[in-house]
């Protein structure tokens, strides 16, 4: 791959680790708010966020070139409210599209059609994404003056379970 890829690339897997990173801290404070359900929303996220890094990773070494692992910068750790820590949330992962249509249009440039080829599935999983912590934000929006809606909601997201992509994917 082109040394502008493969930098790129390294970039955007450091970047998926610090998601995961997000969100293990944002797990943490729900579990300080006894928001289980909440917490394990965010631990679900944060292992499918490593599970991307991973992706990256392989795809970077099976191209034959050598991945390089980066400071990955601490998080918050606060948040005014559930309200307050779900924006971040769809901001963050509004932030992440971004980037990852940087990697697209890199790829696309250099004519480095295999690289824009594996990309595609980090597209698809950016709407994925966005919608499923755009969908939670409204309900906890919803939510925000109720302590039993609040209550409710945790219930709901205490049935997320983490799914490995397959193959396929």
């Amino acid at each position: 791959m082109d040394e502008k890829m493969v930098e790129a690339l390294n970039s955007q897997l450091n970047a998926e680790m610090y998601s995961a990173y997000l969100y293990l801290s944002m797990g943490t404070y729900f579990e300080d708010l006894d928001l289980s359900g909440f917490a394990n929303w965010m631990r679900v996220q944060a292992q499918e966020e490593m599970t991307h890094a991973m992706k990256i990773h392989d795809f970077i070494i099976q191209r034959g070139d050598r991945v390089t692992l980066t400071r990955i910068e601490a998080p918050p750790t606060e948040w005014e409210s559930p309200v307050n820590a779900f924006e971040h949330v769809y901001k963050h992962e509004q932030k992440v599209t971004g980037l990852i249509n940087q990697l697209v249009n890199l790829a696309l440039s250099l004519g480095d059609h295999a690289t824009n080829n594996f990309l595609q599935w980090f597209v698809a999983e950016q709407v994925e994404e966005e919608e499923s912590s755009s969908g939670v934000l409204k309900k906890v929006k919803m939510a925000n003056d109720s302590l039993s809606a609040l209550l409710m909601l945790d219930n709901e997201l205490a049935q997320r379970i983490f799914t490995p992509p397959t193959t396929a994917n």
